[in-house]
């Protein structure tokens, strides 16, 4: 079989204590017979969380059988000298239809040390927000790991955050040990390391439907914690017309929001890059064409374009706006 189109992959769908219907109503996934959906895992290969493909000649792979049997030309060659076969991202799309408890990852060492496995850092790319809806990205005022930890049991974590009002288009980058939470009313999409380490300093009190409280983890998560007070949390970038803007550049990954309107196609420089990359469509819609059959792409969409391809064009009708995202 030939690594020659790009991927797509089942939704995995999460029913959290703090999801909504938006996966629904505004991306039109059914997650039923769910109750509600707070996350959907678009490319995953955390173990018992592995995505599966489900288009063209090796549909009912799974990303893991992939990256063993096809390795540097699905990762590309540096990324698999780095990584072996590991996967190393995973992306979501969160909804958000109450408060998130506050919380915290690991980086790679202390992750490694903890659970032998990589850190989380991540990003997110707003797509919805409610009118009012806010998010909190590390810290507002100087404290230490003693102060915070007494704020803590006192019931006062949360009088030394940063708080930030959102908007459609917000970037935010969250590296290993800052503090954050997504609040209420917000839709987004997440990159992320593959991982699924969180500690969980503070949950708002709430229950489950059977009257317990979810577990907290405040002696890790205030090891974890970066006390850093930053000027700014939120990512600037500036679009490129029909083109192709940077947003994100870090260790972890790289991402490019590519924005067309009108009648437009772009280029992907997916032959100039020794890695995969990945496309995750926010707004709009279009295709994505080359050398294999058109891939049609709308808000919700992800795609991975393997390393071995050599040419990819994204284009639309009318408007579309992409993630591009690569090592």
């Amino acid at each position: 079989m030939s690594l020659n189109y790009p991927l797509r992959f089942k939704t995995i769908f999460k029913e959290k204590i703090w999801g909504g219907k938006k996966i629904k109503e505004v991306l039109g996934k059914d997650f039923s017979p769910l109750a509600n959906c707070g996350e959907t895992w678009e490319l995953s290969a955390v173990s018992g969380n592995v995505s599966e493909v489900v288009n063209g000649a090796l549909k009912g792979k799974d990303l893991q059988n992939l990256c063993n049997e096809f390795k540097g030309k699905l990762l590309g060659e540096k990324v698999s000298k780095e990584f072996g076969t590991e996967f190393p991202l995973l992306i979501k799309y969160i909804d958000a239809n109450d408060d998130l408890s506050v919380q915290v990852h690991p980086d790679d060492k202390l992750a490694k040390e903890k659970h032998d496995c990589k850190g989380k850092t991540e990003m997110w790319y707003i797509m919805q927000a409610d009118e009012n809806a806010t998010l909190n990205s590390g810290f507002a005022k100087e404290t230490t790991k003693e102060e915070y930890a007494k704020a803590i049991a006192q019931g006062q974590s949360l009088d030394f955050l940063n708080f930030e009002k959102v908007k459609s288009g917000d970037v935010f980058f969250m590296p290993a040990g800052r503090i954050h939470y997504i609040g209420k009313g917000i839709m987004l999409a997440e990159i992320q390391q593959t991982s699924d380490i969180t500690y969980r300093i503070y949950d708002f009190d709430r229950k489950d439907d059977q009257g317990n409280k979810r577990e907290l983890h405040v002696k890790d998560g205030v090891e974890a914690l970066d006390f850093t007070v930053h000027p700014e949390y939120k990512t600037k970038y500036l679009i490129k017309s029909n083109g192709s803007a940077e947003v994100v550049r870090s260790e972890f990954f790289n991402t490019n929001i590519i924005d067309l309107k009108g009648a437009h196609h772009y280029g992907l420089p997916v032959g100039k890059r020794d890695s995969f990359t990945i496309l995750i469509c926010v707004e709009g819609e279009g295709k994505v064409e080359g050398d294999f059959s058109a891939e049609s792409v709308k808000a919700g969409d992800v795609l991975l374009v393997p390393a071995v391809l050599k040419h990819a064009v994204i284009t639309t009708k009318a408007a579309i706006k992409v993630l591009e995202v690569y090592l």
